[in-house]
């Protein structure tokens, strides 16, 4: 089966990132200005690879300026900037001196509120990345001119600001609009770069903004009846984690935070309290039968483990202790969570949470103290 999948993800379609479009933008305006309009670029990404870029648009505003815009194409990833255009507004500066080249956010480019990112509170949200890629595309455009290139790059989407109300930004303090992405320039569909990056982002900047607790959920449902059960914290606190258990919880060690609390459903709380790094269903199944040994070992009956073994889905097995009155041993999977975040944390103050799938509480503890 993991065959099978990893030969159906190479058929996906690969994208480019928009900082690998901001970077062609920019250097499609500039060539207009000399060579005239193209119709395609080729940009230098990261890893060595160069990459051709189709131009949507490239046009000269006057003697000294110039446009350029570039289709975001991100494959096959659910990408919420797929199709997205992005500009770039090139004007050159009076010549002589260092090379200068400015980067300046337009329409659509959100500009950073909160310490913890990459860039400095009041810069736009172009990362360090693109930024260079950026750079290095005028560079190539510069080509053979004479003297250093003195340019002033404003990058902009259009639709930037609507496309931000699908992300994070807004709780990252990153505001009027999207970010300008990417540490490789590609989009591998599917892949987990962009959220684990995203998980980072978010407890650097938590922890830049003073907190100290975190409330870790896989999700916007969880999330939501975490903010209920922890009413006393910001927004900035809840960080929804997905599958990537293991990594959320080194980061939030990296990040120094001195409590992580863990609100999870009972799915997700059988997974990791196995210990698996990432819980996604495709990777990792339920092992039901696991639970009937660990509940068999806490004093369960043998019949109701056989019933619990032969479950078809966590959910079931739920129901099969509900039915039997001993969600009680709901305590046994949340003890061995527990220890398992405790493990994970270095012994830094925890609580877990589990879930039934309504939201009821079934399980609550915290232990622990400063590592």
């Amino acid at each position: 089966m993991a065959r099978h999948e990893a030969k159906s993800r190479r058929k996906l379609r690969r994208g480019f990132s928009t900082g690998t479009a901001a970077a062609a933008a920019a250097k499609a305006a500039l060539l207009a200005l000399g060579e005239g309009a193209p119709r395609a670029v080729e940009v230098s990404l990261p890893g060595g690879e160069v990459l051709a870029v189709a131009v949507a648009e490239a046009r000269v505003l006057g003697p000294e300026e110039a446009l350029a815009a570039v289709i975001k194409d991100a494959g096959d990833d659910p990408d919420v900037t797929h199709k997205a255009r992005v500009e770039a507004r090139v004007r050159l500066l009076p010549p002589g001196g260092q090379e200068c080249i400015e980067i300046c956010g337009g329409r659509g480019v959100g500009v950073v509120t909160r310490p913890g990112l990459p860039l400095a509170v009041g810069q736009p949200a172009i990362n360090p990345v693109p930024r260079r890629m950026i750079r290095r595309a005028l560079r190539e455009a510069w080509g053979g001119r004479p003297g250093p290139v003195r340019v002033r790059v404003e990058i902009s989407v259009p639709r930037g600001e609507e496309l931000a109300r699908r992300t994070l930004n807004l709780r990252l303090g990153i505001v009027g609009g999207i970010s300008i992405l990417g540490t490789t320039g590609r989009v591998i569909p599917f892949s987990h770069q962009a959220y684990t990056a995203t998980i980072a982002s978010a407890l650097r900047v938590a922890r830049a903004a003073g907190l100290e607790e975190v409330v870790l959920t896989t999700g916007g449902k969880s999330e939501k009846h975490a903010m209920r059960l922890y009413p006393a914290l910001p927004e900035l606190a809840f960080v929804q984690m997905a599958d990537f258990f293991a990594f959320a919880l080194k980061q939030a060690r990296r990040a120094g935070m001195r409590r992580v609390n863990l609100v999870v459903f009972f799915g997700k709380a059988l997974k990791q309290a196995r210990g698996l790094a990432y819980t996604h269903a495709h990777r990792h199944p339920q092992d039901l039968g696991l639970l009937a040994e660990w509940l068999s070992a806490a004093g369960a009956d043998a019949g109701l483990c056989a019933e619990l073994a032969a479950a078809n889905t966590a959910r079931h097995a739920l129901d099969i202790l509900r039915r039997a009155g001993r969600l009680e041993l709901v305590a046994e999977v949340g003890t061995r969570l527990l220890a398992e975040v405790g493990r994970r944390l270095e012994g830094r103050r925890r609580e877990v949470v589990i879930l039934d799938y309504d939201g009821a509480v079934l399980f609550r503890r915290q232990e622990g103290g400063e590592a």
